[in-house]
């Protein structure tokens, strides 16, 4: 009897770190009467995969599914459900911010769908408008006199410049919420910890596309970087280049698709 060879471990080890594994994103979704067609995946990392749909006028809706595959051994469906009710309650709490996107539904156990913004990430902008700044720190202000806290503000590609000209967040994955955890003093220290991140790195980006909106306070702030910004720096750091490592290989070996990596 001939045996199938045996999966090649490096490919095995980058579909382990898929939300989906083998499987990509549907290529046809339905919302209402309408069908919509993948356009493109934008992401698939380990937590959830991501991607554009349009139907045939032209419009665009984003979906999300979140894992649904184990991991290891592990079933990690239950993760996926987790994530989706704990990212849809930060829309539910933000749905009259006209600067992040609507609900439009669910999709199986862990997907949801969402409003397309037009618009354009931080990450490939020289410069923004005079005012985008201001506006940006409002929003921000916004979400933390709501016991909120963004936390992953330092991916500028989450922090849209609109076509509005006006920013936009999109991605609320690994945000906060104080009501997240029932001790309350525990509650509000990590609150302050995670707004403090935020203006950190909201400042960090302002002073790449408008330095000359800076303040002498502002200035101070970014000079001292605060312990939980090192600590996110010394954890994650490794983990993210040791993947990049991976998944260039895989594409370089042409043994995966450069589209839904990051």
């Amino acid at each position: 009897m001939i045996r199938p060879a045996p999966t090649n471990p490096p490919l095995r080890t980058a579909y382990s770190m898929r939300a989906l594994g083998k499987s990509d994103l549907p290529s046809t979704i339905q919302l209402g009467d309408q069908i919509f067609h993948l356009t493109r995946t934008v992401k698939h990392d380990f937590f959830a995969a991501t991607g554009f749909y349009d139907d045939p006028s032209g419009r665009r809706i984003v979906l999300k599914i979140g894992r649904t595959v184990e991991f290891a051994g592990v079933p990690l469906l239950w993760l996926g459900k987790l994530l989706r009710r704990r990212e849809l309650g930060f829309y539910q709490k933000l749905r009259d911010l006209p600067a992040v996107p609507k609900v439009l539904g669910t999709l199986g156990p862990t997907g949801f769908l969402l409003e397309y913004v037009h618009g354009v990430p931080l990450a490939s902008q020289p410069r923004c408008p005079d005012n985008y700044f201001s506006d940006l720190e409002g929003l921000f202000d916004e979400l933390h006199r709501r016991n909120l806290a963004y936390v992953d503000t330092n991916k500028v590609h989450n922090i849209l410049l609109g076509s509005d000209g006006r920013p936009h967040l999109i991605d609320f994955q690994i945000s906060y919420d104080s009501d997240m955890v029932p001790v309350k003093s525990l509650s509000r220290v990590l609150l302050r910890l995670f707004q403090d991140s935020d203006t950190y790195h909201l400042l960090k980006h302002k002073s790449r596309l408008r330095p000359d909106q800076l303040t002498d306070h502002e200035r101070m702030i970014l000079e001292h970087r605060s312990l939980p910004i090192r600590l996110h720096r010394f954890i994650l750091k490794p983990y993210f280049n040791m993947r990049r490592r991976i998944f260039r290989r895989l594409r370089e070996t042409g043994r995966l698709m450069p589209e839904g990596s990051k």
